[in-house]
């Protein structure tokens, strides 16, 4: 096949991704330099169509990035006033007074937020100081130069035919060239992976480590709704058999975000994750809370969860990670906004400072340096021992010793210095064999949902005739390895439905079902055989989710 032609537009800075770390890179450029040429590329159908976040966020990073936010109009609306630490039973819950708690994890002074409208009301600003933004262009290539650095993106390819090659109905898209690329596309990024594995930026680091993380918006009787009620719980229903926890958030409108968080370093793949969310729902104090509710929308990401130790190196030639793409979620807090824009900021000046320099195409490693030493890296460094302590010792272990560090970290120390992750997410899912199935009950309708009457509050579409995004290595591994080995586990990590093992005549076959996906990149992480790639479909497509 002949090469491929494509226009090519030229750019001081191109990124990919509309979230809250590319878009404050985006302000910040052009509050630098008006002059600066800068696009960011956005494969949501809008901006704010893919984000999905727990949405208790602390302005520092809005503070230090647009001082006067409050007279520009945010939404940050509504303060938080209430903060509620519960270890659920079955049937009860134990309260955990707020006073022993290390100071970092106060919620005073922070916001309960839809991240989707304040990425879009931080679009408008971006807009406002000429920053080119184009939704609905996903990017599905790196290019690079003649000397091995990044120095573009392809976007906007449309039209393939169903087994991914070019027909007479494609767009090829168009090339976007920049002097430097940054890539703030969320956890697991397509294109953060391939940089971060042809630059091998992960030497020397722990494994990244991640959660699944699902949350629905409910609709509750006003007689129950605490506008500024911040709730967290940890316990039942997962107990021993992975960690996580949960998030109750009530915003306006009587309005209340629940959410559920599962980290997927388990070992049992018969566990079930959305299961476990919507079992949580029928705990008592849930269930009375959601009582006479409706539920109004769902959706599902992946969350990092590594932290300090995990991070990769930040830059190669040309390219800068920006927020999630390299992890920098505060776990204990379940916060990574205010990172994130912090380090759009940082990339930003860094760049600035390159380009008025005559530089480009290097290593922009100013960013990382105040990446590592500045702000972000001390608030991740106060916590880089949680994550690990609930992995090796369990809940009640991490609770007590996790909150001594942090404790001991706020004085500027630590008794058990950095702690590793050991294995992989995937690596850590044992044999079926060595655990026994769990019998979830059947939803109910009412307070909890089957998975695909879920996804359609997710407002998923994906163009069916294009090329399944989700590429596996092997196409006989689910049959021949993972059904035997480890039951299948993708048919219950994916909080969507996508992956299903269908009996023909007692002839398994594993159906990829990809017009479901609401891009939360499990399956790509939990994969025991690591045969799943997870790479973008055409822009525009996934979910299109509503104030999330």
């Amino acid at each position: 096949m002949a090469e491929i032609e494509r226009e090519a537009m030229e750019y001081d800075v191109v990124i990919v991704g509309a979230g809250p770390a590319g878009l404050s890179a985006a302000i910040r450029l052009k509050q630098l330099d008006a002059d600066l040429n800068v696009v960011v590329l956005e494969k949501g159908s809008e901006v704010g169509a893919h984000i999905l976040s727990g949405a208790v966020l602390d302005p520092c990073g809005l503070d230090a990035l647009i001082p006067d936010w409050k007279e520009k109009g945010a939404p940050l609306n509504v303060p938080v006033r209430e903060d509620n630490f519960y270890m659920l039973g079955e049937a009860g819950q134990l309260r955990i007074p707020n006073w022993p708690m290390p100071p970092l994890m106060n919620n005073h002074g922070n916001y309960i937020v839809s991240m989707g409208n304040v990425c879009r009301w931080m679009a408008e600003q971006a807009e406002a100081l000429g920053v080119e933004i184009f939704p609905g262009m996903a990017c599905s290539e790196l290019v690079y130069g003649d000397n091995g650095e990044v120095k573009g993106v392809v976007a906007g390819v449309f039209g393939l035919e169903p087994d991914g090659s070019y027909g007479p109905n494609t767009e090829p898209g168009m090339e976007l060239h920049g002097k430097y690329v940054f890539l703030s596309e969320g956890v697991r990024g397509s294109l953060s992976k391939e940089v971060i594995a042809k630059y091998d930026l992960q030497a020397g680091k722990e494994p990244q480590k991640y959660g699944i993380g699902m949350k629905e918006i409910w609709e509750i009787d006003p007689a129950k709704h605490k506008e500024g009620s911040v709730t967290h719980t940890m316990g039942w229903p997962l107990g021993g058999n992975a960690g996580g926890g949960s998030f109750i958030y009530h915003l306006e409108n009587n309005q209340v975000y629940v959410g559920f968080v599962v980290h997927l370093n388990y070992k049992n793949p018969h566990l079930f994750p959305y299961m476990e969310f919507q079992r949580f729902k029928h705990h008592p104090m849930v269930a009375d809370l959601l009582k006479g509710g409706k539920r109004v929308a769902y959706g599902a990401r992946a969350i990092t969860e590594g932290g300090y130790q995990s991070m990769p190196k930040l830059v190669a030639p040309g390219v800068a990670l920006l927020g999630c793409s390299a992890g920098m979620v505060n776990v204990p807090r379940i916060k990574g906004n205010h990172n994130a824009m912090l380090s759009g900021k940082a990339a930003a000046e860094a760049a600035f400072e390159a380009i008025k320099a005559g530089r480009g195409g290097d290593e922009l490693t100013d960013y990382e340096t105040e990446v590592r030493n500045g702000a972000i890296g001390a608030d991740l460094k106060k916590v880089r021992n949680v994550k690990p302590m609930w992995s090796k010792w369990g809940l009640t272990a991490s609770l007590a010793l996790g909150g001594l560090d942090m404790w001991t970290n706020t004085l500027g120390f630590s008794l058990f210095g950095t702690l590793g992750h050991g294995k992989t997410d995937a690596e850590a899912t044992e044999e079926a064999s060595k655990h026994q199935p769990i019998d979830y009950p059947k939803p109910d309708g009412t307070l909890s949902f089957d998975r695909l009457t879920n996804v359609a509050f997710s407002f998923t579409n994906h163009e069916e005739s294009q090329p399944c995004h989700l590429k596996l290595a092997d196409p006989e591994i689910p049959v021949k390895v993972n059904l035997p080995k480890y039951d299948e586990p993708a048919q219950r990590y994916c909080p969507a439905g996508v992956y299903e093992i269908v009996r023909d005549e007692d002839q398994p076959r594993f159906v990829i079902n990809f017009q479901n996906c609401v891009h939360c990149k499990t399956c790509d992480i939990k994969d025991p055989s690591q045969n799943i790639n997870w790479t973008t479909p055409q822009g525009g497509d996934g979910p299109n989710y509503p104030n999330m």
